[in-house]
């Protein structure tokens, strides 16, 4: 019998044959293919996950400058909100990036997926507890009226209704603006808080998963494709904030065709809130896979091992035991604090580390900044609808930031780089990225021409900038708010406060065709045609600069991410395997805490401080800023 079973051991070999070819046996193809398609399937549900994230993330960046428009706040407010989902963020981050392995990473993503979908339905409850949004504009009161009208007389307007001192006298009776609805930013400041508690899990647990079970070649390659196929996240996310930017935040409930303003005008409000549900339904598919995996893997390479001795062995109970997913381990609370500190002793006595968290810091505060309020620089800088500053945002820049990131990890697996080697491309990058900044501050341009703000009535540039709207003898005898924002742009090129400003004492046409006459304050640079126009004067030269701005954005775009793929790198290679989860933890927690939260906040307050004219709320409270001093705008 002995020698007939050692005769019979090659029959079985040769049925395996076929199985291996894929033909028969579904038992064996199933140990062959799976471990390689689940992480296949982590990769691809990873990447989707970095996506929504990213696209939930960007639109709410691009949004913060129509959320300032509608809450009436200053931009050190919006800081404050857009900041908060650094505090959500930093709540759990260095918990659950401690926790690493000792927890079901996959499912603990997938539950940080739905939180950041509760919290994106959260920050749009204001829009549907808030009224119609109402603009204060001489014009809407005239839609429908062919009727002339003096913007300028002895007595205070009539039809001026909302700036009226007595009306605003009275302004407490009428329930002062819901005084509660002007807080409701406040939903959208805990939306953040939840987006960034849902979104904490989802990078140091997902990079740390695919390091722990990939090659150490394959690693940064795979983490590198994650990281590029994410920043499609940013660049839809911008192209649908440019889009929702272009249609009218009551869309629906207004008729768009009585709106005497549009999207290149400060008081424009686009649907901010629209994206925002969209972006909440993408987070809750991309939680959908994580439910489904295991909590480890095979590490590439071992199990075809595990597959050739199951093959020569056949299939037995034995072998089935071999192929199943090692089970979670028990998780002990007190286990797992006593070790925490001893860990975090350990990751910042490492000194490569400790530079590299340096250079995060400056890196956040950077980066942050300027991704928060780049599409209002542009605005207010080079005179481009706050739209098409997004949209520009989307096209050009994120999509020169996703290959620059694909490269970085292609060139460390093509030239299989060393940690030297990756240290000495990653700062020959940011060396580059630094002296292309410099050029940043070449990019000037003309600030806007507001009669008694930038400019006197003649036309003349005033050596400092007044802080309050200044008042003439042209206009003098017209009892003016000069409060009010309803610019009108001079025949003469000079854009002023309101039609009463510029001492308009007649009109022709209505709604958003009207124009004004007989302007005394037009008049006074020069004789001319003493008309105004709706809206603020164009700035052409402005415009003819923006395309070589965008093109020195999209170069520093592009050299910036090529090294930061090798960062990662850096700080995975530097650190034991046990604390990789840790490492990306307080990695984002220091990013974050001294980078993310503050920087939004004194990037706006610095901002706040180049504002020229500020919007004033019907029970006279300071609102969102209308004009900008572009030059201190530039460089602070």
């Amino acid at each position: 019998m002995s020698i007939m079973d050692g005769r019979m051991v090659p029959p079985p070999v040769k049925d395996n044959s076929p199985v291996l070819d894929k033909s028969h046996g579904p038992h064996p193809v199933k140990r062959t293919c799976l471990p390689i398609s689940k992480l296949k399937i982590f990769l691809g549900a990873l990447a989707f996950s970095f996506f929504a994230k990213a696209l939930s993330g960007s639109y709410m960046k691009s949004v913060m400058t129509q959320i300032e428009r509608r809450f009436e706040i200053p931009s050190f407010v919006v800081g404050l909100i857009d900041g908060s989902f650094e505090i959500g963020n930093l709540l759990v981050l260095v918990l659950v990036s401690y926790l690493g392995a000792k927890v079901h990473r996959p499912k603990v993503i997938a539950v940080g997926c739905l939180i950041m979908s509760f919290g994106s339905f959260v920050s749009v409850v204001p829009h549907f507890l808030m009224g119609h949004y109402n603009y204060k504009s001489i014009a809407v009161s005239m839609v429908n009226s062919s009727t002339s009208v003096s913007a300028c007389s002895a007595t205070s307007p009539s039809h001026h209704p909302v700036d009226n001192v007595e009306t605003s006298r009275n302004a407490s009776a009428l329930g002062c603006e819901k005084v509660s609805s002007s807080y409701l930013w406040i939903f959208v400041l805990a939306g953040n808080v939840l987006r960034g508690i849902g979104e904490a899990p989802v990078m140091p647990l997902g990079l740390s998963y695919i390091d722990d079970f990939a090659t150490e070649q394959n690693s940064a390659f795979y983490i590198g494709i994650v990281r590029s196929l994410g920043m499609f996240g940013p660049s839809l996310g911008f192209l649908l904030g440019a889009f929702c930017a272009t249609l009218w935040v009551d869309i629906g409930l207004v008729d768009t065709d009585t709106l005497t303003i549009n999207s290149k005008d400060v008081r424009w409000v686009g649907a901010w809130w629209l994206g925002i549900l969209i972006c909440g339904a993408a987070s809750i598919v991309a939680s959908f896979p994580f439910w489904f995996l295991p909590h480890s893997l095979p590490k590439q390479g071992e199990e075809s091992i595990t597959e050739k001795s199951s093959e020569v062995y056949g299939n037995t109970k034995d072998s089935h035991s071999k192929m199943k997913s090692p089970k979670l381990p028990a998780l002990k609370i007190s286990e797992a604090a006593k070790d925490f500190f001893p860990s975090l002793k350990k990751l910042l006595g490492n000194c490569i580390f400790l530079v590299y968290l340096v250079l995060i810091v400056l890196h956040y505060n950077s980066l942050v900044g300027t991704m928060t309020y780049e599409p209002k620089f542009m605005e207010q800088q080079f005179n481009v609808s706050i739209s098409k500053a997004i949209f520009y945002m989307g096209v050009l820049i994120l999509p020169a930031t996703v290959v620059g990131l694909f490269l970085g990890g292609l060139i460390i697996k093509k030239f299989k780089l060393h940690i030297t080697s990756i240290a000495k491309f990653a700062c020959a990058t940011f060396l580059i990225t630094y002296l292309l900044n410099l050029l940043y501050y070449t990019c000037d341009c003309d600030v806007l021409q507001v009669a008694g703000l930038s400019v006197n009535y003649s036309g003349e540039k005033e050596p400092f900038f007044s802080k309050g709207v200044s008042l003439a003898p042209c206009n003098s005898d017209c009892s003016c708010d000069a409060s009010h924002w309803d610019p009108v742009c001079g025949s003469n090129g000079i854009t002023y406060v309101s039609a009463c400003l510029a001492g308009c004492k007649a009109s022709q046409g209505s709604g958003k065709d009207m124009v004004f006459h007989n302007c005394s304050c037009v008049g006074v640079s020069g004789p001319a045609n003493v008309s105004a126009v709706l809206g603020q004067c164009p700035r052409d030269s402005c415009t003819k600069k923006f395309p070589y701005f965008l093109a020195l954005l999209c170069m520093i775009a592009f050299v910036y991410s090529l090294g930061g793929t090798p960062m990662y790198m850096i700080m995975f290679r530097s650190v034991s395997p046990d604390l990789k989860s840790f490492a990306v933890g307080i990695e984002a927690f220091c990013g974050r805490t001294l980078g993310g939260l503050p920087a939004p906040i004194y990037f706006g307050a610095l901002i706040d401080k180049s504002c020229l004219k500020w919007g004033v709320k019907t029970c006279g409270e300071s609102g969102s800023c209308r004009v900008y001093d572009t030059h201190l705008f530039r460089t602070s």
